[in-house]
């Protein structure tokens, strides 16, 4: 009898915190939307505005960004991790056509007092800082002529994982 009051009992309290059984889903559209404008490029009268980001999980938020060949870029990049700029630093950089990106990367990796940036390198169209979590910057640059450029992050083994191409129209 004792056995069959604390199911009973069990059963009542699992029916009663359980309500009826579906999950309820909290829906912010304004975090949404916020993250679709992110995602973006914006082009106004031969300025184009484009964020990009970084993750804990050595990835960028989009592997191609359209711009208009002499446009001026206002590129924000933000490393949207929590890892420290040394353990998980992330940076962009724009290199310059039929660069070989894998060669480039393990030149970088001796230049880690430059935040993995080639000193006198004349495979950089331009670059950011290397960032830590949390830590957001912005450059600004002209696009080069018509033609597809590859970018990446230079950081020690992120340029498996972590790059895309401009594509310049």
């Amino acid at each position: 009898m004792k056995k069959i009051f604390m199911l009973l009992l069990s059963a009542t309290l699992l029916a009663s915190c359980g309500g009826d059984g579906k999950k309820e889903e909290k829906k912010d559209d304004s975090l949404k939307l916020n993250k679709a404008v992110e995602a973006k490029e914006e082009k106004e009268d031969g300025v184009t505005k484009v964020y990009l980001s970084g993750s804990d999980q050595m990835k960028f938020n989009k592997n191609e960004i359209k711009v208009n060949a002499g446009d001026k870029v206002i590129l924000t990049f933000e490393h949207v991790g929590k890892m420290s700029k040394e353990t998980m630093g992330h940076n962009f950089v724009l290199l310059k056509k039929d660069t070989n990106v894998q060669e480039f990367g393990q030149e970088a990796l001796e230049y880690k007092d430059n935040d993995y940036i080639p000193e006198d390198s004349d495979a950089i169209i331009t670059h950011t800082k290397m960032l830590g979590g949390g830590e957001k910057t912005e450059i600004t640059f002209t696009a080069p002529e018509k033609g597809n450029y590859d970018y990446i992050c230079s950081f020690p083994g992120h340029v498996a994982l972590m790059k895309g191409i401009l594509t310049v129209e």
